[in-house]
């Protein structure tokens, strides 16, 4: 397919996920096996440039001054690939199989690329309702923040330290360029380009040996300041696929017992696979068949419970920008009750000085700060640690590192802005 064939087929592709507002992959899955004469490159392209349409959807409509999933294209590739207006002129070349060509009108707004009058949740790429929240949790900066999260997200990976160190799994993708991680010492990162297919790395000997498992940094960030001790004993209450789960394996070293569970058995399914490969030894998966019952022993016995809270997943964007624009207020309510419940939850668990790792991959308060300071008053038998003693975790990093993220009294917030992960609060909790 030709550059511009391409553009209107992401166009088209554009407008039934607006007619039809589903997720972006199950549309873009069925474009594919609709029209099997475009290639796996191909496929690529279009996803590339719907995804990059989908982050820059307000300010591109604000600077076409039109809603139209050709505006919102068009005005794309000025706004996130910095195109220029003849370049964006040939692709739009009015050809068979392309977009129609630039209006004069078109032309006049791409020339004037003008933003001035443009909202902070226009310049930020973000739903207007979320405004007065992301005003709350950023103030000022919430629109360069907004930026931030609708920006392109890199591959990173976290190296096993079961089973490798990271100059040997970087060595073996040596293909794909990993670079060494900002903050974690066994992080790579494998920048991606917008109309590159995603590297296989499933296929790499280095993932099917165990040697490394797909983690954004601010995830191992989040796992590493849980604080996670050879010997102890350790509940993952949200365990899901098992992320933080195989990174607390090994920051214990196989020592001690991790008890990994969801009350959604479903979420659980991945991780048995992932365990057996990662060498990991000191997991036991409590499949639910009624919650409750599955750790009811566990009550009182526990050094760690570890909450990797459902949430609104604002702090995921990037990887997910279309999530962005589908999301509701209900969604928010319904989360902020969900993590209220598991929190209390956790209290029964632990032993006297026994901790909480509360974490969502959020940015909005409501799911940070504020349900911190509601279960404190909750709870007073806790105390959150200081920010400043759990990001010592990180070594000689830990002074950078606190410049970088936003720490306040309830934890630590890490956003693509500005510690370059994706959103994560993390809320250290100890129990007297």
């Amino acid at each position: 397919m030709t550059p511009a064939a391409k553009l209107a087929a992401a166009i088209d592709v554009f407008d039934t996920l607006e007619k039809e507002r589903r997720p972006a992959g199950d549309v873009l899955k069925a474009w594919g096996v609709a029209h099997r004469f475009a290639g796996s490159g191909d496929r690529a392209g279009i996803a590339g440039l719907v995804y990059d349409a989908l982050r820059r959807k307000a300010s591109s409509a604000h600077l076409m001054r039109a809603d139209t999933p050709r505006a919102i294209l068009i005005g794309m590739l000025k706004r996130e690939r910095g195109l220029d207006t003849e370049a964006i002129a040939r692709l739009t070349d009015g050809s068979n199989y392309g977009a129609a060509a630039l209006a004069d009108d078109e032309r006049a707004r791409l020339d004037a690329d003008d933003m001035k009058d443009a909202a902070a949740h226009v310049i930020g790429d973000y739903p207007e309702w979320l405004d007065p929240y992301f005003e709350r949790a950023f103030g000022k900066d919430r629109a360069e923040e907004g930026a931030a999260l609708a920006s392109r997200a890199p591959l990173d990976l976290r190296v096993n330290t079961l089973k490798s160190e990271p100059d040997r799994a970087a060595s073996m993708l040596d293909d794909l360029k990993p670079a060494r991680g900002r903050w974690s010492s066994v992080a790579l990162r494998i920048a991606l380009n917008a109309d590159a297919k995603s590297p296989a790395i499933h296929a790499e000997p280095a993932f099917l040996k165990g040697l490394i498992e797909v983690q954004d940094e601010g995830s191992q960030l989040a796992a590493l300041f849980a604080g996670a001790k050879p010997g102890e004993q350790v509940v993952d209450l949200c365990a899901g696929a098992g992320g933080k789960t195989l990174a607390l394996a090994a920051l214990m070293q196989n020592k001690g017992q991790i008890f990994a569970t969801d009350d959604d058995k479903r979420r659980l399914a991945p991780i048995h696979d992932r365990l057996a490969r990662s060498g990991a030894r000191n997991v036991q998966v409590r499949t639910p068949k009624s919650f409750h019952d599955e750790i009811d022993d566990l009550k009182g016995r526990c050094d760690l419970v570890l909450i990797d809270a459902p949430c609104t997943g604002t702090g995921s964007w990037r990887r997910n920008p279309d999530a962005k624009w589908r999301m509701r207020p209900g969604a928010l309510e319904q989360r902020v009750k969900e993590q209220a419940d598991i929190f209390d939850r956790a209290v029964g668990l632990l032993k006297s000085g026994g901790r909480i790792a509360y974490i969502t991959c959020s940015v909005l308060d409501e799911e940070n700060g504020a349900q911190v300071r509601s279960f404190l008053s909750r709870q007073p038998e806790f105390s959150a640690v200081k920010p400043t003693e759990v990001i010592k975790a990180l070594g000689e990093r830990a002074a950078m590192f606190g410049k970088a993220a936003r720490l306040s009294a309830e934890g630590i917030l890490m956003t693509p802005c500005t510690t370059g992960t994706d959103g994560f609060f993390v809320s250290v909790l100890m129990r007297a």
